[in-house]
């Protein structure tokens, strides 16, 4: 397991950390199994598990805190908050009221005192920048939180945070939790930057696209894997960007045959070979998903491998732009761009 320092904290954290979104009813998978897959991801090295309180409506953080308990001075323990918990219209976004509340409910269904990262799902366009820094710099020094960082914000979003955090002597976000992979690179021209610009941790998910680089999706086969039964339209290929998808995925296995790796291995050594990249976030369901992605632990890819993955997909290219979360509310819906 390589070992990288998460922005300019000083904390050490593993290049692959473990998400734990698929704990419980979104993955169905059950107590004995996240145990289990908390124990074998610790023992290969892996130091960071990355929850979050809407994952399962709390049940994924309950989930969490008994895997770990015992252990939890050894683990970078991160959760998020944010998105709706429930249908009252205040258990959810970035305000003070909110997120002082909801932390309490994350510890207590965690059972813990504190945890070392705490992240804002999504930006927030009904809260301002000074709400929420103020309320997450005062939980900081209240110990309940050792650092905070931003999950699947536009790049123009996390400036304008930097700026509002120094500008009103308030903590700053240490880390962006963004989506990118092979086949949605888009973040390498304005997320990767600009964290790059502030010194900023940054731990990536879905690096093997929602399973398109899992290995799992080929020309010719039957997809049944779990997300394509949840989401089957994202694996239509009668739809122009899933056949993108799927013409790129067949021409990164042949790079992978060549080089000698599995799918998984070039998908997972492809987002840790970027500098900006502190760590990517593996989300197995089981025992054997989890094996098959500790195999890329220490994947280094050479430069002919990375030209070949940039000849099939282009620096800075999503090939599912519609799937991003951090495009700007303008590029979607033409009201917004139109007096």
């Amino acid at each position: 397991m390589q070992y990288r320092t998460l922005g300019r904290t000083g904390v050490q954290v593993s290049s692959l950390a473990l998400g734990a979104m698929n704990f419980g009813r979104i993955g169905r998978t059950p107590q004995d199994e996240a145990t289990a897959i908390v124990d074998a991801a610790l023992e290969a090295g892996i130091n960071v598990v990355d929850t979050a309180d809407m994952y399962g409506e709390g049940e994924s953080e309950e989930m969490v805190g008994k895997a770990i308990a015992g252990r939890r001075d050894d683990i970078v323990l991160a959760t998020k908050a944010n998105m709706p918990m429930g249908d009252e219209r205040n258990h959810r976004g970035s305000s003070r009221r909110w997120l002082v509340t909801a932390l309490d409910d994350s510890l207590r269904r965690l059972g813990v005192d504190h945890v070392d990262l705490y992240q804002i799902h999504r930006w927030d366009p009904e809260t301002s920048d000074e709400e929420t820094l103020s309320a997450l710099t005062d939980l900081q020094r209240a110990g309940k939180i050792r650092y905070f960082g931003s999950s699947t914000f536009p790049a123009y979003r996390i400036v304008q945070a930097q700026w509002t955090a120094r500008e009103r002597h308030l903590s700053r976000y240490v880390t962006e939790q963004p989506s990118y992979s092979i086949l949605q690179r888009g973040i390498e021209s304005h997320v990767l930057p600009v964290t790059e610009q502030y010194g900023m941790g940054v731990l990536v998910w879905s690096p093997l696209a929602s399973g398109w680089l899992s290995g799992a999706v080929r020309e010719g086969r039957d997809v049944a894997t779990h997300r394509s039964a949840v989401m089957p339209e994202r694996f239509d290929t009668a739809v122009p960007a899933n056949r993108a998808r799927l013409d790129a995925v067949e021409r990164l296995a042949g790079v992978a045959d060549e080089a000698g790796l599995t799918m998984i291995e070039l998908a997972l050594g492809f987002v840790t070979a970027h500098p900006a990249v502190t760590s990517a976030l593996i989300g197995p369901r089981t025992l054997d998903h989890l094996r098959s992605q500790l195999a890329a632990a220490d994947t280094v890819l050479t430069a002919d491998v990375l030209d070949a993955v940039d000849a099939i997909v282009a620096p800075g290219t999503d090939l599912a732009a519609h799937e991003k979360f951090d495009t700007p509310p303008a590029l979607l819906d033409p009201a917004l761009r139109r007096r």
